[in-house]
């Protein structure tokens, strides 16, 4: 299958607003008849053996980082009277503050999305069982401020730009899990993890630094590097005359994707569940502690340290302008393509990358004069190299009725702050969760939410 670059930087373009960091519903971590605690923690076991109804028995997305599409789309300031474009990017030279909203430092955004295809669990064997097929997907992405104030203005001489990272992938996982009691107080629970990789791609810039040769004409010093690992994946390349005194070279401007396996790995999960008395209980696990070896490793690099780039540009303002969405975004990528002025370096055999793994520990308390009523606080960790991050989520959960149970929480983490809710309704034959760990804020008329973060939950599964 071929795909064009303007379309992959139109999905990544969609990414950086809409965000899919853990993966799993956090707002539900305290509630005893989310069926699917046990992906939080392993030590969780429910009172009911369940299967899942297949594709929508479990469904998570998650959207977390702190710059999106209000950031990178703004009202042209041209429209009516000389374009007839309202929307324009931060890069269009007539938008005011063009820089609002960026982080001083880093600028992050982590995104996950995790599909169960199929899951049950039940009672047996001294403990609870739980046997589970998903499919999982991420995006991240990380990128300094500097790199938008260059884009942006470019009125200095220099840039010291620092590090640009990317980083997507996706796989199957098949999961076996096991719950026990050791004693009343105390239960442990872990989980093994066969994953099936789909895909893998990595886009990292080290080191970035722009001097102004003359006007707009910027000197660019990077180490660059591209590595993919998917079936039929390959570069496509042309000609690029580099300067007088190397005549051309063979520079990447597009790509063809294929579909398959394309590596195979393991993890682990590993929990613990502590009773501190009636009313106060413990709880801690490690999940996705492993990795994936890929079968290939397409790589493309920046052989040439330093090399001349001509700045970004904003297109298609004029309202003479007959360029399309698509010629656009053709654009757009060129320019991020001359950035990075990658080449084909071929196929370097196998390597290895984790996973991201993620830490959770949480402290529950049940009100002793209504205790129907608990209390909760959870924190949680990513171990994602240069895409990690960490949250702090207080909750109050409550549950009136046998077939009602929700709760509300507000949470901070390395991103930005924000609230949540989960419910979850039960009747004899089924159950169904809903739930937010970032409630989504306004959305663009594509549906997009404008600042980059917002989730959901749910899934309907069935009594066994």
């Amino acid at each position: 299958m071929k795909l064009k670059y303007r379309h992959i930087a139109t999905v990544l373009f969609a990414a950086t607003a809409i965000h899919a960091g853990a993966q799993d519903l956090r707002s539900a971590y305290f509630l005893d008849s989310y069926l699917y605690r046990h992906e939080l923690n392993p030590a969780f076991a429910n009172e009911e053996n369940y299967f899942s109804i297949p594709v929508i028995g479990n469904i998570n997305v998650d959207m977390m980082g702190n710059f999106g599409y209000e950031e990178l789309v703004r009202k042209n300031p041209l429209y009516p009277d000389k374009s007839d474009k309202k929307m324009t990017s931060f890069l269009n030279p007539y938008v005011s503050n063009p820089l609002r909203g960026f982080g001083a430092g880093d600028n992050g955004i982590a995104t996950d999305l995790k599909m169960g295809i199929v899951s049950f669990g039940f009672k047996k064997w001294g403990g609870y069982n739980t046997v589970e097929l998903n499919m999982r997907g991420s995006l991240n992405i990380n990128a300094p401020y500097k790199l938008f104030q260059f884009a942006a203005q470019a009125t200095n001489d220099r840039y010291d730009i620092g590090d640009i990272s990317l980083d997507a992938q996706t796989y199957a996982e098949i999961a076996v899990g096991h719950s026990r009691e050791i004693d009343r107080d105390i239960r442990v629970g872990a989980k093994a993890k066969l994953l099936v990789g789909i895909a893998d791609a990595s886009v990292k810039m080290e080191n970035v630094v722009a001097d102004l040769k003359e006007a707009d004409k910027w000197v660019i010093t990077a180490d660059a590097q591209s590595d993919v690992s998917m079936s039929g994946f390959k570069y496509l390349t042309k000609t690029k005359d580099y300067n007088a005194k190397d005549d051309s070279f063979q520079k990447v401007k597009d790509v063809d994707l294929g579909m398959g396996v394309s590596g195979f790995g393991l993890a682990v999960d590993a929990g613990i569940e502590y009773k501190m008395g009636d009313d106060l209980t413990l709880s801690a696990a490690i999940n996705d502690l492993g990795a994936i070896v890929w079968l290939n490793d397409h790589r493309a690099a920046n052989l040439a340290k330093s090399f001349e780039f001509n700045g970004f540009h904003d297109v298609a303002v004029d309202s003479k302008s007959e360029d399309k969405l698509d010629n656009q975004a053709d654009k757009y990528t060129d320019q991020l393509l001359d950035f990075a002025n990658l080449r084909d370096v071929g196929d370097e055999g196998v390597r290895i990358t984790g996973i991201g793994a993620t830490l959770n520990a949480g402290a529950e308390y049940v009100i002793p004069t209504y205790r129907a009523l608990k209390l909760g606080l959870l924190g949680t960790v990513r171990i994602n190299g240069p895409h990690s991050w960490s949250e702090a989520r207080l909750s109050a959960n409550i549950k009136p009725v046998d077939w009602f149970e929700g709760g509300v929480n507000v949470a901070v983490n390395s991103f930005t702050a924000n609230f949540g809710w989960a419910a979850v309704f039960k009747s004899r034959k089924c159950n169904f969760f809903i739930g937010m760990d970032r409630i989504v804020g306004k959305m663009s008329k594509e549906l997009i939410p404008l600042n980059s973060n917002g989730s959901l939950s749910l899934g309907l599964n069935i009594y066994m």
